[in-house]
């Protein structure tokens, strides 16, 4: 909701994020195809200063955001609940399923403290099943 334009540092491949949740500031990195997307959609509606910008201008509100994913959610015919935080849950767990050190995931996501990254750490049963024993190596 706070994204301003002049946080997309495309030539450095880079999102500045201010005050976001905690009320930190943190860089995240910026995928070449997330930044054609941004691209494209910066041409069709020509924001003027927030990246995402309600009917008259100016920031959404959270409610609007709210509203946007739950349309998106039937859209798509996902039938599980979602929110906007199940989108910041399932970007932490897609990274450590990816294998991204879980280090780099708490500075990513914005935690003071490890333990609080490791919530994101949970296992399913599918995951144990890949898991290769050492001995598989031997």
């Amino acid at each position: 909701m706070n994204l301003k334009i002049k946080d997309i540092k495309s030539s450095d491949g880079i999102i500045r994020i201010h005050q976001s949740k905690g009320n930190k500031d943190r860089i995240v990195s910026l995928p070449d195809k997330l930044l054609a997307t941004l691209r494209h959609y910066y041409q069709a509606f020509k924001p003027k200063e927030y990246l995402f910008e309600g009917e008259k201008g100016g920031k959404y509100s959270e409610r609007s955001v709210q509203l946007i994913l739950k349309k998106a959610l039937i859209k798509a015919n996902v039938q599980s609940e979602g929110s906007v935080h199940t989108l910041r849950h399932s970007y932490a767990t897609h990274l450590i399923q990816s294998g991204i050190d879980i280090r780099i995931v708490k500075e990513l996501l914005g935690h003071e403290n490890i333990k609080t990254t490791m919530i994101y750490t949970h296992i399913t049963d599918i995951d144990k099943q890949k898991t290769p024993s050492p001995l598989d190596f031997l």
